[in-house]
């Protein structure tokens, strides 16, 4: 059996990744199992335990790692965000594509970890600072200060935009979902 494609879809905070994500899984028929994170962060107003996210405490965050179960994890703003190897893995050995939504950071450790080829990843990229900004500000679901720090680091994150294959301008859902689905059907069959 083929092992499982790894997709990587990443890119500043407020830049649509999940809006991206689900697009992609509602309405393209292609075979992805989602990889669903761990966060010690509190659940917000429309998120879901086990879909969005697995919302733990710091105490179950760190047992994870001292057993070495993230193929990456972060802090930001108070909290962490880490995806579990042991799920990724196994859905990858029965070979299935596995889709990851995570952070620039986070990213950049998954591409240096896995080495195989059976990896793609995407840099999703705002049409400017300005519609990135206003995408944040509509969450309303963040302090002025947190905003100002998740802006902050888009602006950086957005310098490391050339260490993804593929670069995706997000000034359109559906346009740049499909953009996404094409170049992942060209690496499945390759």
């Amino acid at each position: 059996m083929k092992k499982g494609l790894l997709i990587i879809l990443s890119g500043p905070s407020g830049v649509g990744k999940g809006t991206i994500r689900r697009y992609i899984m509602d309405n393209f028929d292609i075979q992805l199992s989602y990889s669903i994170s761990m966060t010690t962060r509190p659940r917000r107003e429309k998120e879901v335990e086990g879909v969005d996210y697995y919302f733990v405490s710091n105490e179950e965050f760190d047992r994870n790692i001292k057993e070495n179960n993230f193929l990456e994890w972060e802090e930001f703003v108070g909290n962490r965000y880490g995806t579990p190897k042991d799920k990724v893995e196994e859905l990858r050995n029965q070979g299935k594509n596995v889709f990851l939504e995570i952070e620039v950071n986070g990213a950049t450790e998954v591409m240096n970890k896995v080495k195989d080829n059976r990896v793609i990843s995407f840099f999703l990229m705002p049409p400017n600072i300005q519609a990135l900004e206003q995408r944040i500000r509509r969450r309303k679901t963040e302090s002025e200060a947190v905003i100002q720090a998740r802006l902050n680091k888009g602006k950086s994150e957005m310098t490391k935009a050339n260490q993804y294959d593929h670069v995706i301008l997000n000034d359109d859902v559906a346009r740049a979902s499909r953009e996404i689905v094409d170049l992942i059907n060209r690496k499945l069959k390759s």
